[in-house]
This record gives structure tokens, C-alpha cells and sequence, in this order.
């Protein structure tokens, strides 16, 4: 359980610095080529797939210390 909760906070984390555009060189293209409505999906998309993520990898993280 605790590999599943770990593996999915990661994968979340991923995607959600993905979506927000994480990589410096092409935020600039991105900002000027997407509509607003665009941008604020990518945001509300990434603010939700991030806080999957903080919870998946806080779950991991309990899971890992009463096993151990």
C-alpha cells in the first residue's frame, strides 16, 4: 500500500508541475499563445492534481511510519 500511495504522489506531483508549466523556456510561449480560459484550467487542473499529490505522498509517508 505504501508503494501505491508513494508512486501516485510522484506521478501527481509530475503532472501537476507539468500542467502549470514548470519549465522556464516555454512558460513564456505558453502564456502568450493560450486563452485565459486555457490558463485558468491548467491552473485549476494543477492545483488539484498538486494537492492529490501532497495527499497521496502524506498518506505514504503515515502508512511508512507505523510500519516501521
Amino acid at each position: 500500500m505504501f508503494n501505491f500511495f508513494l508512486i501516485v504522489g510522484i506521478i501527481a506531483i509530475f503532472i501537476a508541475s507539468t500542467l502549470i508549466g514548470s519549465d522556464g523556456r516555454q512558460h513564456r510561449n505558453h502564456h502568450f499563445t493560450e486563452t485565459k480560459e486555457d490558463r485558468e484550467l491548467n491552473i485549476k487542473l494543477s492545483t488539484i492534481t498538486g494537492l492529490t499529490g501532497i495527499v497521496s505522498l502524506a498518506i505514504a509517508a503515515i502508512i511508512y511510519y507505523l510500519t516501521n
